[in-house]
């Protein structure tokens, strides 16, 4: 039976949705090439010179008009003067006569007036005078001009991910920026009067911080630019003053810890009194204490997350990770997922969508998955060793081994 003072829990689609309505898009502008990358382009690049931008030889040999080396063969070769040569960069011979050949370096210009290239592996490699002792097909060993791209070609469509071949190309084609959207900056804050860095001592009621982290570098693998921020303590004005600090270097701010139902819960209690900051519960396990909203001037989306590793993790997922894909102009906004058969037996709580831990293999030329020890939001040993999310609907408490369930995979770029 529901307790009419309690609200009714959102659907992870709800929250989801909640959080990507109230994010636009950063603003596009001219980046470096080497700054864009891993971002999206937002525009469209069409060519603005042709690749070749000329004729070019595609061998080192020599250039020839074919008509004059049609019929050599080893029985019968073909003697040439030899009238110049041609570098890559080099080239001061710009035409040549019938009855003559030039030799040519790989990707230099072919001259006027030849139309094959003969290699220097059918030839004597001659100075003044070379023997050719093999014929080319006509045109055989010449690159045209615009073979690969033509002027007005588009190359880089808009919402592009620029990646080394992408930058390769807009290089090429003489683009020294491309429009893209930048990198979000995300602060990281996590609470906690218990926590401690990683290399100070521990007290006997004290642990180390391993949620910041955990956070911060799931930011810069999503994408973004990750600012995380040392520890604060359970007390509102602490975190209303650090937040206050960070806020002038962030598109979005991430928090994890302090929003549950208990006394020291200091996120929801510095931030609920704005009236800007939702706070309530998500139909998942773990994960289900959530928040999010907007503070300061400018604004700011914030997502509060719950304070056990697991559960933050999984919530980063659900719901900061789409954040900063919209943020980044890129799409989609979550993960793909496939299918894969259970190896061992789940089970479920009713009205909670439940992410639970796995490994990923191949059975039998089918995708399998493994889950990975017990489901406590605690556990994050078990986290660190797997690879896939098992996803296990609302309406379903078990799931028996052999049948085939949802997966997220985690570490498959996107």
């Amino acid at each position: 039976m529901t307790d009419p003072l309690v609200p009714p829990l959102v659907t992870v689609e709800e929250h989801r949705e909640r959080i990507l309505a109230a994010i636009t898009p950063l603003p596009a502008f001219d980046q470096p090439l080497m700054e864009a990358f891993g971002l999206s382009a937002a525009e469209d690049v069409h060519a603005e010179v042709a690749l070749p931008g000329f004729d070019n030889s595609a061998m080192d040999g020599y250039a020839v008009c074919h008509a004059d080396v049609a019929g050599a063969t080893a029985e019968s070769p073909v003697h040439l003067p030899v009238v110049g040569e041609i570098g890559a960069g080099q080239a001061g011979l710009l035409a040549m006569s019938p009855g003559t050949a030039v030799k040519i370096m790989t990707g230099a210009p072919v001259p006027a007036g030849a139309d094959s290239i003969v290699p220097y592996e059918w030839t004597d490699r001659g100075v003044a005078q070379v023997v050719i002792s093999q014929a080319p097909e006509l045109g055989q060993h010449v690159r045209p001009a615009g073979e690969d791209v033509a002027v007005g070609d588009l190359i880089v469509a808009q919402g592009t991910v620029l990646g080394p071949r992408q930058l390769g190309l807009l290089a090429a084609v003489g683009r020294p920026s491309v429009r893209s959207r930048p990198r979000p900056r995300v602060v990281v804050l996590s609470t906690g009067s218990e926590l401690r860095e990683p290399g100070t001592a521990l007290g006997h009621d004290s642990i180390y911080d391993g949620n910041s982290f955990l956070l911060a570098a799931a930011v810069r693998q999503a994408g973004g630019i990750a600012y995380r921020v040392g520890i604060v303590p359970d007390e509102p004005r602490a975190f209303t003053d650090a937040l206050g600090d960070q806020l002038v270097r962030a598109d979005l701010v991430v928090t994890s810890g302090g929003v549950s139902m208990g006394d020291y819960d200091v996120v929801k209690a510095a931030l609920a009194p704005l009236g800007t900051v939702w706070f309530g519960g998500v139909a998942m396990q773990p994960g289900k204490p959530q928040g999010f909203g907007l503070v300061g001037e400018d604004q700011t989306p914030i997502i509060t997350l719950p304070g056990n590793p697991v559960s933050s993790y999984i919530s980063f997922e659900q719901f900061v990770l789409p954040a900063i894909r919209r943020l980044m102009g890129r799409t989609p906004y979550t993960r793909p997922t496939a299918d894969a058969q259970l190896t061992h037996a789940l089970r479920s709580p009713e009205g909670r969508r439940q992410f639970a831990r796995g490994t990923l293999s191949v059975i039998g030329g089918r995708l399998a998955v493994t889950p990975v020890g017990p489901q406590g939001s605690h556990l994050i040993g078990d986290l660190a060793d797997s690879d896939a999310l098992i996803v296990v609907p609302e309406s379903v408490t078990s799931v028996d081994a052999g049948e085939t369930v949802t997966v997220l995979p985690l570490d498959e770029e996107f």
